[in-house]
Parts: C-alpha cells; structure tokens; sequence
C-alpha cells in the first residue's frame, strides 16, 4: 500500500501564527513525548514510521511549502509539486501519475490518501492498511475512513449508509451530506452515519483511468507541465460523488481536526509559549508569542493570543473560528518563513515617495546551511553578521566572516553565504521591486558554488 499526504492550505483560521507559507500542520506548539515542540506534520510523521508506513509515504505539496517540509522533515519523504493550487482532484491525480510513471507501481495496487495534519492515535495508522483488505474483499471502487461520532456535530460531513441495520464491519455508502444541524447529526448518528475524516482508498488503476479520460498525459513530467489544464475542483466532487461503488469503514480511535484555536488549544502542552505573563486569575488562556517583546494577560477568561511578525489576535475561542472570515481583507507579504536552511523574520518595509523600497529582515542560517548562489536585478542588498561565523561569496570569490563584519551586495553581484557555526544577519534591501521572485539561482548546493566559481576562474 502506498499513502499520500496532502500539504496544503493557506492558514487563515490560525493566524497570525499561520500564512501562505506557514500552513497550520508547520506550527511547532504540539509537545512529544520528550515535552519537545513539534509540528502536526511532524508528529504524524513520527507516527507513521511506528507502523513501518513512513518508506511507502508521499507528500502532495504546493510550491510555497516545499522548503518548510524539507525543512521540518529533513527531507526524508518524497514531494511531489503542484505547479499551481488547483484543489484536491488535481493534486491526488499528480500523484498517481507519479506513482504509476515514476516508481513503477502496478496499476492493482492500493493507494491511501489523507491530510497531513490529522490529530490520532497511532492506531489510526493501523486501520488506514485495513483499507487494502476491504477494497479486495468488497471489490469497491473507494474505500473511505469515518470516525464514528461522539456527538452530533454540525462541524464535519458525515458519510451516510445505505442500510444502517448493516451487520459487515464496513458500509456501504449511499451518500453525503456535509456540515448539517444538530438535529439532523442526531437523526444521521441514529443512522449509523460516520464523521468524514478526508480519508480515501482506491486502486491505482482507477485514478490512472480518470487521468487518461480527461486526454491528459500518464507521464509526471509531461502532465505537471500541462497541470493547468486541471480543472480546479476537489477530489470528493470529481471522483467520490461521481462513484457509485463506495464503501466506509469505521475507526473508533481518537480523531480531532487542529483547524482552529479553540481545537488547537485543548491539545497543546502548555499554556504559554513564548514571552509573556498569564495572570493567576486568567482562567482557560492560553498565549502564543513569537516576538521579541513581553505579552501579558491579566484576569481573562477562555481566551487565545497570538503574536507573530504576522499580526496580534485577541479571540474568546469560541469566537476564534470567524477569523478566517475577517483576515480575507490582508493583503500582507507573510512575515516569517522556515526555509531549508532556516528561518527569516521580516522586521520592517518602507516605501518612498520616489518608488524606492527598504526592506529589513533578521535571517538565521542554521550550521552547515547555506543560502544559494543568486542574483537580484531590482535591489540592492547590505549584510551586517551579529551571530556566528561562515563563508560568503561575491562575484566568484570566497571570503571568510565573523561576527560584527558588514557585507554589500550590489545590484546584480552573484552571492552566497554558508554557515560553519549557526549565522544571523540583519539583511536591508534597497530597490524598486523588493519581491522574492527578483531572484536568479546559479547554485544551490555549496560544493557545486565552489566549483562553480572555481570554474569561472579559470
């Protein structure tokens, strides 16, 4: 069996915390058994390498995650890219088309898909591999995953049973219905109707057919390049309404969507990550601050706050699911990324009158990291190292830096910096376009820039 895990979301309901870059499985809030923090990607990661899963595992990303995935995972899984967000179909077509021309998988074999960021138990793992036997067994089209309910929630979709006197120890779906009253969930739940976690199981062969309907190529390369010819829909309108030969089995287990504050919350560890105070009166608050200033909470109740470079939220949590509804009015660049070799803080933009941009940020690049070897034609750039020690590169030449030196980056200069101890800089650019896309990449990995500059030495 293989599995795919599906990265992608653009983070509003956990914002300030969460952006285009930074979706809610890379928030680092849960705590491990070591009382470490770790990511929701992080920890179902872990999971899945307890039940041997983690090899036949991979992920279905969008360009704007891939660093952080590879960041947070040390590129231990496969990625395949989506050229552009086009919903679930696509992504999961993308996929199987990887699978089938890439590793060469046979067409009957089992293929599982689920979010990335479900919060489980271990045995939820287990029961994702019984999908295999059910689909052989029932000869089923898809096989699908739902929780059983333990209350009658007008949060999730809930998949429907033809029979609800049904004895097998799967069902057979007659239909969906998705986010109805708390009246209607008792009747559904009275039903023997399941909680729909986002779990699919399918032989590749039939999303394969699906691709190949569509005159659409089963080669990977060929069909990214053409993936805007996707429609942009979801899986569950494409393919699982479209099905007439579903069945579902139940998982019992603990099972919960981390989608918001108020969910998000009743998991964390501890009430208070970074700086700050929660007066002994607040009672249910917790606080979440990533800058560098003191947050303090005095005689509150049920409440979440959280500061980031991004913005501040004060939210009762009950209340904290609207923020998706409020946020869509930002507009604003994400101020805080993880990258492969790090992380960065923007700390201040300035436009002027005259068209010219100043942007600052504090960059850190982890030990033995390196930044690529590049070229901007908009802007110019000054580094000024306050942490750490490494080697930087300027129009082909190599120069060692420490603490306290000061580093110009003219318009169009190739440059590189690789850390030998962990390295932070306050970068300032200065231009008309101060825009990550104003970046030429010569050389990524550092031995590859070295003989790069070496050879245009020569």
């Amino acid at each position: 069996m293989k599995l795919v895990l599906l990265s992608g979301g653009s983070g509003k309901r956990l914002w300030p915390l969460s952006n285009d870059a930074r979706s809610k499985q890379f928030l680092k809030v849960l705590e491990d058994d070591n009382k470490k923090l770790y990511s929701m990607v992080q920890r179902v990661f872990s999971q899945l390498k307890k039940v041997n899963l983690d090899q036949s595992t991979v992920i279905a990303t969008s360009k704007s995650q891939v660093e952080m995935l590879q960041n947070q995972l040390n590129l231990e899984v496969p990625l395949i890219v989506e050229p552009s967000r086009r919903d679930t179909f696509p992504a999961i077509a993308l996929a199987s088309v990887y699978l089938y021309s890439e590793l060469n998988i046979d067409l009957e074999e089992v293929v599982g898909v689920l979010p990335v960021d479900p919060y489980v138990d271990d045995h939820f793992f287990k029961r994702i591999t019984d999908l295999e036997m059910l689909l052989d067994e029932t000869n089923a089209d898809i096989a699908l995953m739902g929780v059983k309910p333990t209350y009658p929630s007008s949060k999730y979709g809930y998949i429907v049973p033809k029979n609800s006197q049904e004895t097998n120890n799967y069902i057979n779906v007659a239909h969906f219905l998705e986010k109805p009253t708390p009246d209607k969930a008792k009747l559904l739940i009275n039903q023997s109707a399941l909680w729909n976690c986002g779990v699919f199981a399918f032989k590749l062969g039939y999303i394969i057919s699906k691709v190949k309907a569509l005159g659409l190529p089963l080669d990977y390369q060929k069909l990214s390049n053409q993936f805007e010819k996707f429609q942009k829909i979801s899986f569950d309108y494409e393919v699982v309404e479209k099905t007439a030969n579903i069945v579902a089995l139940p998982y019992e287990g603990y099972w919960k969507d981390l989608g918001t504050w108020n969910t998000l919350t009743e998991e964390m560890g501890t009430n208070l990550l970074g700086k700050g105070i929660i007066s002994e009166d607040s009672t249910n608050v917790h606080l979440i601050n990533e800058l560098d200033i003191p947050v303090t909470v005095l005689g509150s109740n049920n409440l979440i706050v959280a500061a980031s470079p991004d913005g501040i939220l004060v939210s009762d949590k009950d209340a904290s699911p609207r923020i998706k509804e409020l946020i869509g009015q930002f507009d604003n660049r994400p101020m805080y990324e993880e990258r492969r070799w790090g992380w960065y803080k923007v700390l201040d933009y300035t436009k002027f009158e005259e068209g010219i941009e100043t942007l600052t940020k504090r960059i850190c690049i982890k030990k033995g990291k390196n930044l690529s070897y590049q070229q901007h034609y908009h802007r110019s750039e000054v580094w000024t190292v306050i942490k750490g020690s490494g080697e930087f590169v300027l129009n082909d030449q190599l120069f060692q830096i420490n603490t306290g030196d000061v580093l110009e980056v003219p318009i169009a200069a190739k440059h590189a910096i690789r850390a030998i101890t962990e390295i932070e800089i306050i970068e300032v650019q200065r231009g008309s376009q101060l825009i990550e896309e104003d970046i030429i990449r010569l050389e990524t990995d550092w031995s590859c820039i070295i003989d790069y500059c070496k050879s245009i030495r020569v």
